[in-house]
C-alpha cells in the first residue's frame, strides 16, 4: 500500500498529470452546468459551509477559492523562494530574461484590457484579469507537446510563470484589500514572524507549523486581505538551503509533499467550482462583441504573446539579456503563446474583480472569455511546439549522421 501511495504521489507531481486533472475538472464543470442537471451544480457551489465559532460562513465555491487555493499559493511561494535563492533566478544573468519577459507579459495585457474595457463597470480592477500565466496548465502543455524542444524552454517558461505569479499576487494584495483591520493584520504578521523564527531555529514538528498556517490564514481573512496570500508569505519564509546533516531543505521537502495535494486536489477542485459557466447562445453572442470579454480575450491572447515575445526580442537584441541555449526566436514565440494560458489566477481575479458588478453575468462572461482564450492559446501553442519539435529533432538527427 505504501508503494502504491508513493507512486501515486510521484505521478501527481508531474506537470502533465496536474494540468490534465485541471482540464478534466473544468470540462466536468462545463458539461455539468450546461446539462439538464445544471441546477444541481449551482446548488452545490452555493451550499454554505459554516464554522460558526469563527464566524466563517462561506459557500463551497468560496472555500475552494479562499481555502484550497492557499495550498496552491504555498507551493508557488516555495517554488519562488527556491528559484530566487538556489535556482535559475539566483543568477542575475540567467534571471534577467524571464524577469523582463514576465514584466512585459503583465504590463502589456493590463494596458490592452484597460484600453479596450475603458469605462466599463468593474474594469477599474478587471484590467488585472489577463495578467497571470497558469503555471500548471502551461507546463502541462509544454510537457505533452514540447518534449523535443531543448530543456531550456521549460526553465524559461517556469521562471517566467513564477515571476508572473509573484506580480499577480502583488496585484491581488493591492487591488482586493479593503477595510484593513489592524489588529488582525498584526496577528498575521506575528504568525509570519513565528514561522520565520521556527525555520531559523530548525524546528521540524508540524505541531508548530500547522497552527501557525491556519491562524495566519484566518487572520488575513479577518484583516480584509485575500487569505491565499498567507500561503505565499509562508512559502517565501521557508528555508531552502540544506544543512550539512539534512538530505533535503524544508522547502524542497514540503514542496514534494504539498505539490501533489495542490495539483491533484486543490487546483482541480477550484477548477470544478470556478469553471461552471453556462455557455448558451447569449454568452457566445457576447463573447466577441461585449467589450468586457474582448478586453480579456485581447489582453490574454495578444497582450501576453506580444508582451512576452516583444520585450524578450528587444532585451536580447540590445544585449540586456541572453537567449536561452539552443532556443531560437521561433521557439521563444511558441513559449510566448503558452504564456497566454491564464486559468487559475485569472479565474480568481475575475471573481474578485467582478463579483459585485450587476447581476453576476459579468463574472460568467469574464470566466467564459478566460476559458475560451486559454484553450485557444493551448491549441495554438501546442501546434507551434510540435512544429518546432520536429525541426529540433531533424537537426539532432542530421548532427548524428555527420562524420566525426
Amino acid at each position: 500500500m505504501n508503494q502504491v501511495r508513493s507512486e501515486l504521489t510521484r505521478y501527481l507531481r508531474t506537470e502533465t498529470v496536474g494540468g490534465a486533472l485541471l482540464l478534466i475538472a473544468a470540462a466536468i464543470a462545463l458539461l455539468w452546468v450546461n446539462s439538464p442537471w445544471g441546477d444541481s451544480y449551482v446548488t452545490m457551489t452555493e451550499t454554505v459551509l459554516a464554522i460558526k465559532p469563527l464566524h466563517l460562513e462561506l459557500t463551497l465555491a468560496d472555500w475552494t477559492k479562499d481555502g484550497l487555493l492557499a495550498v496552491f499559493f504555498f507551493v508557488a511561494g516555495l517554488e519562488l523562494k527556491r528559484e530566487l535563492v538556489v535556482g535559475e533566478l539566483a543568477d542575475r544573468k540567467r534571471a534577467a530574461l524571464p524577469i523582463i519577459a514576465a514584466i512585459g507579459g503583465v504590463v502589456t495585457p493590463a494596458l490592452i484590457a484597460a484600453v479596450v474595457g475603458y469605462g466599463i463597470e468593474g474594469m477599474d480592477r478587471g484590467w488585472a484579469i489577463p495578467v497571470a500565466t497558469d503555471i500548471a496548465f502551461a507546463l502541462a502543455v509544454l510537457a505533452m507537446t514540447g518534449s523535443r524542444i531543448p530543456a531550456g524552454a521549460r526553465v524559461f517558461l517556469l521562471s517566467l510563470a513564477v515571476v508572473d505569479d509573484l506580480m499577480a499576487i502583488i496585484l491581488i494584495a493591492v487591488l482586493f484589500t479593503t477595510g484593513l483591520a489592524l489588529v488582525w493584520l498584526l496577528a498575521a504578521a506575528a504568525c509570519f514572524a513565528a514561522w520565520a523564527l521556527a525555520q531559523h531555529r530548525r524546528v521540524t514538528t508540524p505541531v508548530v507549523y500547522v497552527p501557525l498556517a491556519l491562524v495566519s490564514w484566518y487572520a488575513l481573512h479577518e484583516a480584509g486581505i485575500h487569505p491565499t496570500l498567507a500561503g505565499v508569505a509562508l512559502g517565501l519564509l521557508t528555508r531552502v538551503r540544506t544543512d550539512p546533516d539534512e538530505d533535503e531543505a524544508p522547502a524542497t521537502r514540503w514542496e514534494h509533499r504539498f505539490q501533489p495535494i495542490s495539483a491533484g486536489l486543490c487546483v482541480p477542485l477550484f477548477a470544478l467550482f470556478a469553471s461552471g459557466v453556462p455557455l448558451d447562445s447569449k454568452v457566445f453572442g457576447e463573447l466577441f462583441t461585449n467589450r468586457l470579454s474582448l478586453a480579456i480575450i485581447l489582453g490574454l491572447l495578444l497582450g501576453k504573446t506580444i508582451g512576452i515575445f516583444g520585450i524578450t526580442w528587444l532585451a536580447i537584441r540590445f544585449g540586456v539579456a541572453k537567449k536561452p541555449a539552443n532556443l531560437g526566436y521561433r521557439d521563444m514565440f511558441a513559449l510566448s503563446v503558452l504564456g497566454a494560458i491564464g486559468f487559475t489566477v485569472s479565474l480568481l481575479v475575475a471573481e474578485l474583480a467582478l463579483d459585485d458588478v450587476g447581476d453576476g453575468s459579468s463574472v460568467e462572461l469574464a470566466k467564459a472569455a478566460v476559458l475560451v482564450t486559454s484553450m485557444a492559446a493551448s491549441l495554438a501553442g501546442s501546434a507551434l511546439l510540435l512544429r518546432r519539435g520536429r525541426v529540433h529533432q531533424a537537426r539532432r538527427e542530421a548532427r548524428a549522421l555527420e562524420p566525426e
